[in-house]
């Protein structure tokens, strides 16, 4: 007895809460590497106007110096660096698969787990200079 698809498909679980899913670390590293992108897709725009400000005239540029020496646009600085930091090293990381290295599923969780590690050091040396 053959079933039809929409059998098939009334048969299968559903699971529709996803704080119940649990993602691989290599599952995590794609997702952040995306998510990282975007943010320095948004960032070039803060920076360039940052640039853009600071060459205009020297009291723009002092008030660009002023707003950098505040604590929130530090902290976005830091954010931004992070993100560029995780970006980089997943990067790097995704031309060492597309050569084939870490295509295991073993090499490839260690993979992830060096860039997410590799990403904290970075970031903590990014903070140190930020602020």
């Amino acid at each position: 007895m053959e079933l039809s698809e929409s059998e098939v498909k009334k048969q299968r679980p559903v699971n529709l809460d996803l704080t119940t899913i649990r993602f691989p670390a290599t599952a995590i590293a794609s997702i952040l590497h995306r998510v990282s992108g975007v943010i320095m897709f948004f960032a070039i725009a803060i920076l360039l106007w940052l640039l853009n400000q600071s060459l205009t005239s020297q009291t723009h540029f002092d008030q660009v110096k002023a707003l950098l020496d505040g604590w929130f646009v530090s902290f976005i600085l830091w954010g931004i660096l992070t993100a560029l930091a995780y970006h980089f090293a997943g990067g790097v990381r995704h031309l060492m698969q597309d050569i084939g290295f870490f295509e295991e599923l073993d090499s490839g969780k260690r993979s992830a787990h060096v860039v997410f590690a590799i990403t904290v050091v970075l970031s903590v040396l990014a903070g140190v200079w930020v602020w």
